[in-house]
């Protein structure tokens, strides 16, 4: 009996051409995917002052001393923009405008990006996770 002969050298540059072809069909998938989800949810850490606020007192009767107090949001800008953004006034909330210290993406970033849909769903999941952890938490 023969050995089965090796492929032919143009065999497997065929072959290559053809799985590079192939990736970069995959790469451009890729891309396009997550250029179509560009919403994102973050959570900024708030200065413990908000807590001389009776409405965000009210929001968290189980808040925990020891835990941050955070504004949770989502955005179809970048994070960074948007937090900008909040800093500047533009388009904000009171809370996250007024006491906003800086963002704490530990807690958001494994989310991120994410169609419109499914930031709308997480920032709620989010906010409501985080309360249960003793967080002081406003949702926005």
């Amino acid at each position: 009996m023969d050995a089965p002969s090796e492929p032919s050298q143009k065999n497997s540059s065929a072959d290559q051409i053809a799985q590079k072809s192939d990736d970069t069909h995959q790469s451009k998938r890729m891309l396009k995917k997550t250029a179509r989800y560009h919403h994102n949810v973050y959570v900024i850490e708030l200065d413990r002052a908000v807590l001389k606020e009776s409405r965000f007192r009210r929001a968290n009767p189980e808040y925990d001393p020891g835990k941050p107090c955070v504004y949770v949001g989502m955005t179809g800008l970048t994070v960074q923009q948007r937090f900008a953004n909040h800093r500047k006034g533009v388009k904000s909330n009171r809370f996250a405008h007024q006491y906003g210290i800086r963002l704490l993406p530990e807690l958001y970033e494994c989310f991120n990006p994410m169609p419109y849909e499914g930031a709308r769903e997480m920032e709620v999941e989010l906010a409501v996770g985080l309360r249960e952890e003793g967080y002081g938490v406003w949702q926005g």
